[in-house]
């Protein structure tokens, strides 16, 4: 039987943990990304996203302004789903369960790809990326309680 993956993550860190029928949590892998805690002015915001495409009617739309922080919580969202969809598509679990934060928890949903979506059993908007795995297992135990 394959196990069930529960990634735990905000805009900065995040730890893929696995658990089996019966088993205790284990990582997989942890995951860092510094450059999400950096601020849009220490990251150079140069304005990106933002296009002047001609004057008159026909012009593309503008694209609303994206910082450069945002930037980096979409980039790390990005290498957390690919991630994750890479091992869908090599059938390495059989569900996974989402624990972000808001609004990181949102921008991680919209880059997961259709093979984790298929795979999604859950997502919880709440940051656990600072408990210990002992707390982490009783929490996720105190869910499924609660489902049940």
């Amino acid at each position: 039987m394959k196990p069930h993956w529960i990634l735990v993550a905000n805009a900065t860190q995040a730890r893929l943990l696995q658990q089996e029928e019966g088993e205790p949590l284990v990582v997989l892998q942890a995951f860092h990304h510094p450059a999400g805690r950096q601020h849009s002015a220490q990251l150079g915001d140069d304005k990106a996203g933002r296009e002047v495409s001609g004057h008159g009617f026909g012009g593309s739309p503008y694209q609303p302004h994206v910082d450069a922080q945002t930037k980096e919580h979409l980039h790390f969202a990005h290498e957390l789903a690919d991630h994750l969809e890479k091992a869908a598509g090599q059938h390495q679990y059989a569900a996974v369960a989402l624990y972000a934060s808001s609004p990181f928890l949102g921008e991680l949903k919209q880059a997961l790809g259709e093979g984790t979506r298929k795979l999604l059993a859950g997502t919880h908007d709440v940051d656990l990326t600072s408990f210990g795995i002992t707390e982490i297992e009783q929490r996720l135990q105190k869910d499924r309680s609660r489902a049940h």
